[in-house]
């Protein structure tokens, strides 16, 4: 546990990357939207080019907060293609490097769930930043009870971090040719499982399943897939060489 801290540590030595710059794209994006949401009557629903969500509450959905999202998985792409060989150098074992890699993801991804289940209690309370513009709330995914979105966040956003990881370890062991055999593989097996789908039952009765599913429900899938891609990750970092 205290070489998995010692790591974690040593990516923090860079707080830019892992705390300034994801809260920076978030601001910028809030700011974008804030300044197009008040130029554009409330009855007006068009957005950036695009129909924005109108849900029942008749407030504006910007859908956007997937680029914060999005750039945890570039962290963790970053935390192990850039820092691993240096680590390395240092002293890290690839066990330790890897769990005190996780470590971080685990903690950012906590902290900042708390942080925009924050936002979202605020944005409720001014009635969508006074513009009914709903951007920390997500239809379906995060639009419920602070507790809700806080464990959604941060089960989302360690899953990306992790699958990052895997694809940096892939990366450090294989260069480019192995990072596009793992997306060939992946590619292969959603396909398969496209067929198998496609081949054993109606469309309509998955969508059927599928729609039944509580926002809760897929956050309990999340957090299991988060765990196979952590295995995945790790039993491959053990034949990286540098």
């Amino acid at each position: 546990m205290n070489a998995s801290v010692t790591v974690a540590r040593y990516h923090l030595a860079n707080p830019v990357k892992y705390l300034a710059t994801p809260w920076g794209i978030l601001a910028f994006t809030f700011a974008l939207c804030a300044a197009v949401f008040a130029l554009v009557p409330v009855s007006h629903h068009t957005f950036l080019g695009g129909p924005a969500t109108v849900p029942n509450d008749g407030g504006r959905y910007t859908n956007v907060l997937f680029t914060f999202f999005f750039f945890f998985f570039v962290l963790g792409v970053q935390s192990i293609a850039q820092n691993l060989p240096f680590a390395l150098a240092l002293g890290a074992s690839r066990r330790s490097f890897y769990s005190g890699t996780a470590l971080l993801a685990v903690s950012l991804a906590l902290g900042s769930g708390l942080v925009l289940a924050g936002l979202q209690a605020i944005e409720r309370a001014t009635d969508g930043w006074g513009m009914a513009m709903h951007f920390f709330r997500v239809p379906y995914l995060l639009n419920g009870p602070w507790y809700t979105t806080w464990l959604t966040s941060f089960v989302g956003l360690s899953v990306l971090f992790v699958y990052g990881m895997w694809y940096g370890v892939v990366y450090r062991r294989s260069a480019m040719p192995g990072v596009l055999v793992f997306i060939a593989v992946q590619a292969f097996v959603g396909l398969a499982v496209y067929a198998a789908v496609a081949l054993g039952y109606s469309w309509s009765a998955v969508e059927g399943n599928l729609a039944s599913l509580t926002a809760l429900d897929l956050t309990g899938f999340v957090a299991v897939l988060t765990a196979v891609l952590l295995a995945g990750g790790h039993a491959t970092i053990r034949r990286v060489t540098v």
